[in-house]
């Protein structure tokens, strides 16, 4: 496989399944490309599959086919040269709690072969920029969920990765905590050019944060671009008008097909794909007939929408939580 240049991750066909015959099929043929320098997050219930392919990608476990590129590694070839180009983040801060921030990102600097001083300065450096340098000498046990959490991704960033795997890295942090982390991602996207590869069951965190987004169900990508792009695939958009009387109100649903109308309200509701050119097209509809409408406002779906859409709203019958995601 030859990626084009720009590209961070691609994959072609990653297959991986469990059990004595390979019976349990987690990934059935997953194709992904990635540029570099962007946000890219995968969606899906529990059970399918987000993990399996960060692991995979990540060197973890072997995928059972397919082939993939890593900053410019082969998977199969080189392993070793994707493990020195990325970072990766679990579901689950992996800090030590018995050493203090500085210890925690020091012994990440020994790992990474860095003599002292340099570990030093990187360490110094990181815990600066996310805000820890006050607790730098305090055990991490004594630290909040989302300060373990920035000291986890603080970790990650000792090896100045050019790849960087999020695992659902905001996890029961409360929002002002997930918001925080959010900053630090667009940051390290921003002013370092690092690609993000970020799993999660926040649909917000997906819409407010990846360039691309791509929905995993049972193994397989349903459904991959933008979030705007996915929300437009979606029934249900709508532009509502709403009139000063219901003699305006009757003028206008007589000049469009398919509206929902409330005379209570004095409102149309006109289906629309949420685009400009719809937009323009009621407006100038309403202007050569000579009504005005008292105010305007656009209804698209969101990636709540879109995702139990695209899942079917099925739920992993070997997973009691998989409903966490579908809820949200």
């Amino acid at each position: 496989m030859n990626p084009t240049t720009g590209t961070a991750v691609s994959a072609l066909g990653l297959r991986k399944a469990y059990g004595p015959g390979g019976e349990k099929v987690v990934l059935d043929g997953v194709d992904l490309t990635i540029p570099e320098g962007t946000v890219f997050a995968l969606l899906g219930p529990n059970g399918a599959g987000k993990t399996t392919t960060v692991q995979i990608l990540s060197t973890l476990i072997e995928a059972d086919g397919g082939e993939a590129q890593v900053a410019g590694h082969d998977l199969a070839t080189d392993a070793d040269g994707i493990r020195a180009a990325i970072g990766v983040t679990g579901q689950f801060a992996a800090v030590d709690n018995l050493l203090t921030a500085e210890e925690n990102l020091m012994l990440m600097a020994d790992l990474q072969h860095l003599d002292r001083t340099e570990g030093r300065r990187r360490g110094a450096r990181l815990l600066e920029r996310f805000d820890l340098a006050e607790a730098a000498r305090k055990p991490v046990s004594t630290f909040s969920g989302g300060m373990r959490r920035k000291l986890d991704l603080a970790m990650t960033l000792v090896g100045d990765p050019r790849v960087i795997f999020l695992d659902e890295p905001t996890t029961g942090l409360d929002p002002r905590s997930r918001r925080t982390m959010w900053e630090i991602i667009r940051g390290l996207v921003a002013d370092q050019g690092v690609t993000i590869f970020l799993t999660t069951q926040y649909l917000e965190e997906a819409d407010q944060l990846a360039d691309r987004i791509a929905v995993l169900d049972h193994g397989t990508i349903v459904a991959e671009g933008t979030a705007e792009e996915l929300k437009r695939r979606m029934p249900g958009g709508h532009i509502r008008l709403r009139f000063a009387d219901a003699a305006q109100l009757e003028a206008a649903a007589g000049l469009f097909a398919s509206v929902g109308r409330d005379d209570e309200e004095l409102t149309l509701h006109i289906p629309s794909d949420g685009g400009i050119p719809t937009l323009r097209a009621v407006l100038d509809i309403l202007d050569d007939s000579g009504i005005s409408a008292e105010s305007l406002t656009v209804h698209t779906p969101d990636l709540d929408d879109v995702f139990l859409a695209l899942t079917g709203n099925r739920e992993n019958p070997e997973n009691p939580d998989s409903r966490k995601v579908n809820a949200r």
